[in-house]
This record gives structure tokens, C-alpha cells and sequence, in this order.
């Protein structure tokens, strides 16, 4: 009776573990070499990504400003219109004040004007 522990043939063994370390290496360098492929690729896409994101920061800060600048402009032409209605408001008040008879006047005809234009308007 042959012993379990005993080879069938002689160096068969030793042949079986030389192949099972080869294995072993190849295996662990294939898995190093996709873990630096993987590592490549992340550092690649952390990179982009970093790129993109300061463009984005870029690209809200340039935005930010000209609706600032926008917004700036918008005031001060409201403003500027608001100051002109005013000015117009008051000129038209001192006239009114100096003139009374010739504003009411005024007044008259152009209220008659503007009753002529839109019964014109009504009429097919």
C-alpha cells in the first residue's frame, strides 16, 4: 500500500509548487499592474475634474460680476428715469401755478383731442 503523503512519481511535487509560485507571481503582478492602471486612471480623472471645477469657479465669478454690473447699470438708469419724472412732474406743477387759465386750457383741448382719436377708434 502506498502512503497518501508519498509522490506518484518522483519531482512531481516540487514541479506542481514551481508552477503554483508561478501562478502566484503572475497573478500578483497582473493585479499590481491594474491596480497602477487604476491609480493612473484616478489621479487622470482627479486632475479633470480639479480642471473643470476651477473653470466652473472661473466661469461663475466672470457671470457674478456682469450681472453685478448689470444689475449697477439697471439701478442707475431707473434712477436716472425716475430724476427725469420728476423734473417733468415738477416743471409741469410750476406751469400749472403760473398759468392756471392756460392749463385748464390746455387740459381741455387735450381731453377733447383724445376723446375725438378714440371715438374715430370705436367706429368700424
Amino acid at each position: 500500500m502506498t502512503n497518501s503523503t508519498e509522490p506518484v512519481r518522483p519531482g512531481l511535487d516540487e514541479r506542481i509548487d514551481q508552477r503554483a509560485e508561478r501562478v502566484k507571481h503572475a497573478t500578483s503582478a497582473a493585479v499590481e499592474r491594474t491596480k497602477e492602471a487604476i491609480e493612473r486612471a484616478a489621479e487622470a480623472f482627479e486632475e479633470k475634474a480639479h480642471a473643470g471645477t476651477d473653470a466652473t469657479a472661473r466661469v461663475s465669478k466672470r457671470v457674478a460680476a456682469q450681472a453685478g454690473a448689470a444689475r449697477e447699470r439697471g439701478s442707475e438708469a431707473l434712477d436716472e428715469a425716475v430724476a427725469k419724472a420728476q423734473g417733468a412732474l415738477d416743471h409741469v406743477r410750476g406751469y400749472v401755478r403760473e398759468k392756471p387759465m392756460q392749463s385748464l386750457a390746455i387740459a381741455v383741448a387735450g381731453g377733447w383731442l383724445v376723446g375725438q382719436l378714440l371715438r374715430r377708434r370705436a367706429k368700424p
